[in-house]
């Protein structure tokens, strides 16, 4: 009797272990679903926090940005004001404005950094005649002394630019006597002498003759002394 019923017996204990198998599995497998569906959800969570909170610092940046925005705009409107008042100013001195820019014309062309061209005066400058009563030739040939005299007195008389023998003077040329040449800025030049001005030239003529003045100097020194008015001088700057 016992081993007849023992194969059955056998028998549903397998089955009872399989069933008990398949259930352990789906309980695995449902455990599994759900925790995966719960990271799932929590990750979403996450993503939706992160996206808020990187929406509220895009947020904050872009406030930020009108702001400074909104201050360029007033200065630049400041800046365009202030623009206009100077233009308006401009507009109100024209007088003063075209003085000032004259003058600097001016200082500039006494500067030699403009060529100038325009009317004035030729003065040559000539040793004077072999006198055999004189036993010193200086008496009668050109020295420094006597263009320093033309310089100068053409320089108070308002010329514009001045030039001996072509060479274009600078406020600090330095000029020099040595026998019968002369050395201005370090290049040498023969007699005779042609100093130019350009200015007004019967401002600049009336001042060499002012009785007494250079022109009755250079005469009793026994230099000769040609004077000529011209319509038009031409000179290059002291850079070219």
């Amino acid at each position: 009797m016992w081993k007849m019923m023992n194969p059955l017996h056998k028998k549903r204990q397998n089955k009872f272990k399989r069933k008990h198998f398949i259930l352990l599995f789906v309980s695995i497998v449902t455990g599994f679903i759900i925790g995966y569906a719960y990271n799932l959800a929590r990750d979403d969570k996450q993503f939706d926090s992160n996206y808020l909170e990187q929406e509220d610092i895009y947020r904050t940046e872009l406030i930020e940005q009108q702001e400074k925005n909104k201050e360029l705009l007033d200065e630049l409107n400041a800046l365009k004001a202030q623009i206009r008042e100077y233009e308006k100013s401009f507009t109100e001195n024209t007088n003063d404005y075209k003085e000032l820019a004259q003058e600097a014309e001016k200082l500039r062309l006494i500067l030699g950094e403009l060529p100038a061209h325009g009317e004035g005066i030729r003065v040559t400058l000539k040793d004077g005649h072999y006198n055999p009563k004189s036993t010193n030739p200086n008496d009668y040939i050109v020295h420094e002394s006597h263009i320093f005299m033309v310089i100068n007195e053409l320089k108070i008389s308002g010329a514009e630019a001045i030039a001996i023998n072509g060479h274009r003077l600078k406020p600090n040329s330095y000029i020099h006597c040595n026998g019968p040449v002369i050395t201005v800025d370090g290049k040498q030049y023969p007699a005779p002498f042609e100093i130019e001005a350009i200015g007004n030239s019967e401002t600049l003529i009336s001042s060499l003759k002012i009785a007494g003045g250079v022109f009755d100097q250079l005469l009793n020194d026994s230099i000769i002394v040609i004077i000529q008015a011209l319509d038009n001088i031409e000179m290059p700057s002291i850079n070219s």
